[in-house]
């Protein structure tokens, strides 16, 4: 029999927020979108105090302030690093992992049950990643990573299964299925659960109870696998080596709005840098480069502008230099005075794996013999000394950088960040 875990971290960014903050145990935590928007994550004391998910912060700031409730901009640093140690820490338990999310991961536990009892092993994976991190985690095991899901809910909505709920017995599945509403099974979204009810589908058990077959005909084979492993069959296996994007946009929405030329084309520059560094770490060169810009789109006593461009490359690179040169082009086509701009970004395309691309026979082209070495350089400084090397065209001060007025630490990416203990 197969058997799937889906770990998932337990309030995650609330979780990073209180770890190098023992002052915090207890007090209900609230994370903020980009631009301190709205709320995009929540302690367990936040939600008792009945605080929603997407809230605009401006509007219940008073009302944060009167409960106590300890407000964070996101800090991207700290949790890609605490995920990235929580994730390092299951490979270590289990044979195979596939990272699922920033905060989820499923475990191949085929086999552990004939050496130890599942229910302790999930206890371990639990106890393992609060020492080795400070994590607190949730354990879902069960035949199949749909079923692994569902137990994982399970985990965390009852506080008497301790974090840990195992699905593997045909018994225990049923109980919980009649227990979970429809909309609550992993894919089925608002407008599927919506059609599923008029079916008089209401909880995963009477998804369960129909026929593979049927679903496939009236909605899709994607409904079809999901009855399948509702019931314990496994239809989607782990993925242990993450797929190829086949396409990466880095945008932010500004801090303030952008009038000036020379603040936007800082803006996409580094848009692109990143860009780039990512098209690096997936070892992908691309020949596609798209750039846009707009106005705020609620703002509607503004002028409104909107626009994007693409170019394409004479030969995939993933040499920052000449994604910069190819992005400042598009944008001084783009620009136009008299707006004020709340967002940019750049998209890259059309990607290839190192040496698969055939150039045209009649077109010259020449590559950087010192390209990789030089990119691979500016990659490890900057991930050693926190993006300290920069293209001049990136600028230094960044008025127009996403507000984060309630960032905290990079506790453990920087050292001037570095927790003291006194």
């Amino acid at each position: 029999m197969n058997v799937f875990a889906l770990v998932d971290c337990n309030n995650f960014y609330a979780s990073c927020e209180r770890l190098f903050r023992p002052d915090l145990q207890g007090q209900p935590i609230v994370v903020l979108s980009n631009n301190d928007g709205c709320i995009v994550a929540r302690s367990a004391e936040a939600k008792a105090l009945n605080i929603n998910m997407a809230v605009p912060v401006h509007k219940i700031e008073g009302l944060l302030r009167q409960q106590g409730v300890h407000i964070f901009s996101s800090n991207y640093a700290l949790y890609g690093d605490l995920s990235n140690r929580v994730m390092h820490t299951l490979e270590a338990l289990a044979p195979f992992t596939e990272v699922y999310s920033i905060d989820e991961a499923f475990l191949d536990l085929t086999g552990v049950n004939h050496v130890q009892n599942l229910t302790d092993f999930g206890h371990t994976i639990r106890n393992t990643v609060q020492q080795h991190v400070g994590i607190s985690v949730s354990v879902g095991i069960a035949p199949s990573k749909t079923l692994a899901k569902l137990a994982n809910h399970a985990a965390k909505k009852y506080p008497a299964t301790h974090g840990v709920v195992d699905l593997t017995e045909t018994q225990r599945q049923h109980k919980l299925l009649r227990l979970i509403p429809v909309g609550e099974v992993w894919g089925i979204g608002r407008k599927l659960r919506g059609h599923l009810n008029t079916l008089g589908i209401h909880t995963a058990w009477e998804l369960a109870q129909q026929a593979p077959k049927d679903m496939r005909q009236q909605f899709s084979v994607v409904l079809e696998r999901t009855v399948r492993e509702l019931n314990g069959e496994p239809c989607l296996h782990l993925e242990d080596i993450a797929p190829t994007k086949q396409q990466i946009i880095c945008s932010r929405s500004f801090g303030q709005r952008i009038t000036q030329p020379i603040d936007m084309a800082e803006a996409i520059a580094n848009y692109t840098a990143r860009g780039a560094e990512k098209l690096r770490l997936e070892h992908q060169y691309c020949r596609s480069i798209s750039v846009f810009i707009r106005t705020g789109i609620f703002n509607s006593n503004e002028p409104q502008y909107s626009n994007s461009a693409t170019i394409k490359l004479e030969q995939p690179t993933n040499d920052t230099r000449l994604l910069l040169k190819a992005a400042n082009q598009l944008l001084h086509s783009l620009w136009k005075d008299g707006y004020r701009y709340a967002k940019g970004g750049i998209i890259l395309n059309d990607f290839y794996d190192k040496g698969v691309y055939q150039p045209d026979l009649f077109t010259h082209t020449s590559r950087d013999p010192k390209s990789p070495e030089l990119m691979n350089l500016i990659d490890r400084l900057n991930q050693k000394h926190g993006k300290s090397l920069l293209f001049a065209r990136q600028g230094i001060h960044h008025d127009w950088a996403m507000k984060r007025a309630y960032l905290s630490p990079a506790y453990t990416t920087h050292w001037q960040a570095l927790p003291k203990v006194h």
